[in-house]
């Protein structure tokens, strides 16, 4: 409805065999090539605003390249980036192009290791720059490092103090590049341990490249890295000698697959784009473990390695919701049982009358919750028909049969998600009035005046979308209420975790919570959180506590329920308008393996995380308090 930026995905391969084998078996020595493109195309939903890929060549000779790198900007960048790769190619004869020899020789993209990256902003900067894989380069082949991820570090000034404190002086604020020289000036430390140990044993010229080469150890790179890393992460990377890795956060907050057998290692942010592109069976697909590292060396020998202690399971519940495909086989079953939970709640808004409501869902991710939902009220349907029949103390008519058997679950595709409308229009009455029309409804699905009308999405966050299009339109057909429901709870606090979410503001159920303290009379509750906050400026992070949690305390979900579906409602709206969020609990029940609920419950599992949600309140109150003397306008 009113899309969240969706997280960034990663794809890893490594080929474990020469690419003469993958010609002779699979006709192309392309294999891991287009494995790469499938895949990247299979997560394109996390990645909008470009995308990159990477290769390292081995056995590549002095003078020639060995590593490789191409990205774009766009949500076409996948099909720009291939493009551009097979143009590489078409310069020779077909017989030049598909010759083995020939390829590893003189190619781009001849290689046995490859890394794609989806991107979707988390820091609001845009540009090329930004879009991953990064790639530091040395003239040694093992000191070379090219790095990217789905993550976003709540520590970035911390990160850039310790980097600033080795001599080193970085050209990019942001955590991606900084954590690219922090990486690469652990591996130039083991590059530069192995090269005294080769001194040591007598080793000249060559064999002590060979030395380093074959010893370099990406466990100790990684465990002099990680510890300081503030955040959900799934980092990647590969230098030009041959090594790989992938390792995911001690919490588990960001998603890694993989598969590996004698051909082939593979990493990926979604479970089904492995299970597509080999062709194979969910049980062959594992999960990276919190906290571990896949590393490959450059002879495609595989080992696993735990860099840091697992922490408390945080593996995030949006993930289930709403960032990944509803392909996936448990997450398909999550999303119908989010719908199905929602039974009660909605019972109790329509008044148990299900004869006179009419059930739909916003498009496009609402659509499996929505079935869950369906199931709930055809079950509810079944058991009550059940009863009447089962209280019957007659032989009844036909038309007492009918009666009771023949009242169904009535569902109808109310909502169309019409065209994307790009608005060149400034002034702010001109693009509300074609925001409105992003969405279309179908006419004559509702008897006016007479059917409630269930409308069921993923998430309901800013409100924005809701407010100037959804209920617009849905009024337009005259149900008797109109009811909002959300497959999650309600957002309360900022992410930092993975998605670009960081301005208390833009949350609807913040804004309402606010509305109540000031209608309540309790508009001190704002000043006492901010005091407070304020004062845990000086602490270290890992003393610090959510205090905005307060700002929620005095009022119940229905309290904050009910204030929204008054701000929500447009002017000129005449229908009832009522919102159903799902309960905490029933997330957890839904998505019992997926308990990172912090969106929802200010439970961050990170000191880093704290740290933010509190001055993104302290920000918030300086935006909207503070007035032209610098003093803050609160009323006693």
């Amino acid at each position: 409805m009113e899309p969240l930026k969706h997280e960034c995905g990663i794809v890893m391969i490594r080929l474990r065999k020469p690419l003469e084998f993958y010609q002779k078996k699979y006709g192309t020595w392309l294999y891991g090539l287009n494995k790469l493109y499938l895949m990247m195309e299979k997560q394109h939903n996390r990645g909008q605003e470009g995308a990159g890929i990477s290769c390292v060549k081995l056995a590549a000779n002095p003078g020639e390249e060995y590593m490789f790198r191409e990205k774009a900007l766009g949500s076409g960048a996948i099909t720009e980036i291939f493009a551009n790769v097979h143009k590489c190619f078409k310069d020779y004869p077909t017989t030049k192009a598909s010759d083995v020899a020939f390829a590893k020789k003189y190619l781009p993209f001849a290689g046995e290791l490859y890394m794609g990256h989806l991107r979707y902003s988390t820091t609001g900067k845009s540009g090329l720059s930004y879009v991953h894989p990064f790639l530091r380069r040395n003239n040694w082949r093992a000191k070379n490092l090219c790095l990217c991820g789905n993550f976003n570090m709540t520590n970035v000034d911390e990160f850039f103090g310790e980097i600033a404190k080795t001599g080193q002086h970085p050209r990019i604020f942001s955590d991606t590049y900084i954590m690219l020289e922090q990486v690469g000036h652990r591996l130039d430390r083991e590059s530069e341990r192995l090269y005294k140990e080769a001194d040591e044993k007598g080793l000249k010229g060559y064999d002590i490249t060979d030395y380093i080469e074959e010893n370099i150890l990406m466990e100790n790179v990684l465990k002099t890295s990680a510890p300081l890393w503030d955040g959900g992460y799934v980092v990647c990377g590969q230098t030009g000698s041959g090594e790989m890795f992938s390792m995911r956060d001690p919490w588990g907050i960001r998603p890694a697959f993989y598969y590996m057998d004698d051909e082939i290692l593979v990493v990926a942010s979604e479970r089904p784009a492995i299970q597509t592109a080999l062709d194979l069976e969910v049980s062959q697909i594992h999960e990276l473990l919190p906290g571990q590292a896949v590393i490959a060396n450059k002879y495609g020998d595989i080992r696993f390695s735990q860099i840091i202690e697992s922490k408390e399971n945080q593996r995030c519940s949006f993930e289930r919701i709403y960032f990944s495909r509803g392909s996936d086989q448990d997450i398909y079953k999550e999303r119908k049982a989010l719908g199905r939970q929602l039974l009660e709640p909605i019972l109790k808004t329509i008044n148990n009358d299900v004869e006179h409501t009419v059930f739909s869902f916003i498009p496009n991710t609402a659509e499996v919750a929505f079935y869950g939902m369906l199931d709930g009220f055809k079950e509810y349907l079944h058991e009550k028909k059940i009863s009447q029949l089962m209280a019957l103390d007659h032989k009844p008519s036909e038309a007492e049969l009918r009666a009771i058997i023949d009242p169904q679950v009535r569902s109808e595709k109310v909502v169309l998600k019409d065209i994307k409308l790009r608005t060149f229009i400034t002034e702010s009455d001109s693009r509300n009035d074609l925001a409105a029309h992003v969405y279309d409804i179908t006419y004559g699905s509702v008897t006016p005046h007479v059917d409630n009308l269930v409308v069921i999405d993923d998430s309901i966050v800013r409100g924005t979308t809701l407010r100037e299009s959804i209920i617009r339109i849905l009024d337009r057909l005259h149900p008797k209420k109109i009811v909002i429901v959300s497959s999650s709870p309600q957002v309360r606090y900022p992410d930092y975790y993975g998605i670009d979410m960081s301005k208390m503001d833009e949350f609807i159920a913040f804004r309402a919570a606010i509305e109540l303290l000031k209608d309540r009379n309790k508009e001190q509750t704002i000043y006492r959180v901010y005091q407070k906050c304020k004062a845990q400026l000086t602490l270290p992070k890992e003393q610090m506590e959510n205090h905005v949690k307060e700002i929620y305390a005095s009022f119940s979900d229905e309290d904050i329920s009910q204030k929204m579906a008054e701000m929500l409602r447009a002017p000129g709206v005449t229908s009832d308008i009522d919102i159903v969020y799902q309960s905490l609990e029933g997330l957890h029940k839904a998505c019992p393996n997926h308990p990172g609920d912090w969106y929802f419950s200010g439970n961050y599992p990170t000191p880093g995380g704290v740290r933010l949600v509190n001055q993104a309140f302290i920000n918030y109150v300086e935006k909207f308090y503070l007035n032209e003397t610098g003093r803050l306008n609160f009323k006693e």
